[in-house]
């Protein structure tokens, strides 16, 4: 009897463990996927075009500036070129050679020039896109929520979906009114403190 008590007290153990299985499964929402085109909304909120054509007209100048230094070396470069030519596999003499050492310092000091200009543009190229994406971490839910979903994908990793699932217009209005000014000028690099040197005791 005791056994037949048992085999029943297991079996109906059993059918609680199946029947609570489903409900488990169900717990996890069905998925509702978003998509977002996130170049879209850099391209078009209102902040971004204003940036993007601040970081354009820094290239400019950058472009201007490395074109105004190729002009200024060329008349040396093709002076000191005729003269080397001239030599015909000679030594150059003394002057000859400072005026080559003059002429490397110059576009040594010309091509760091360029590097810190352009060096600075991509600081400020990801400076503006790190201000961006602190603003947007904060819209994508509540432009999720208004549209009913509960997962969001950059479109770009799509490899197809239906247009009513696209929310970028909701999130780039959101972005146009939490967002109005861009900074594009990154703050200095910050320089690595050196380590404080152990007392000796």
């Amino acid at each position: 009897m005791n056994m037949l008590l048992k085999s029943a007290a297991l079996a109906s153990g059993l059918a609680f463990v199946a029947l609570a299985q489903p409900a488990l499964a169900q717990a996890v929402p069905a998925s509702k996927v978003a998509v977002v085109d996130l170049d879209r909304v850099a391209r078009e909120c209102n902040a971004c075009k204003t940036a993007n054509q601040a970081l354009q007209q820094q290239i400019q100048a950058f472009e201007a500036r490395r074109n105004q230094l190729q002009t200024s070396l060329q008349p040396d470069a093709q002076s000191l070129e005729t003269a080397v030519k001239a030599l015909n596999g000679k030594q150059p003499d003394a002057a000859l050679q400072t005026r080559i050492q003059a002429y490397q310092q110059k576009e040594q000091q010309a091509g760091q020039e360029l590097q810190g200009q352009q060096q600075q543009i991509q600081r400020n190229q990801a400076y503006v896109g790190q201000q961006i994406q602190a603003q947007l971490q904060n819209l994508y839910k509540p432009a999720m929520q208004k549209r009913g979903a509960n997962a969001l994908v950059e479109v770009g990793q799509t490899l197809a979906y239906d247009p009513s699932l696209d929310i970028t217009s909701d999130v780039l209005t959101a972005l146009n009114g939490a967002l109005t000014t861009i900074n594009t000028t990154a703050p200095a690099p910050q320089q690595q403190q050196p380590a404080p040197a152990a007392s000796g005791r």
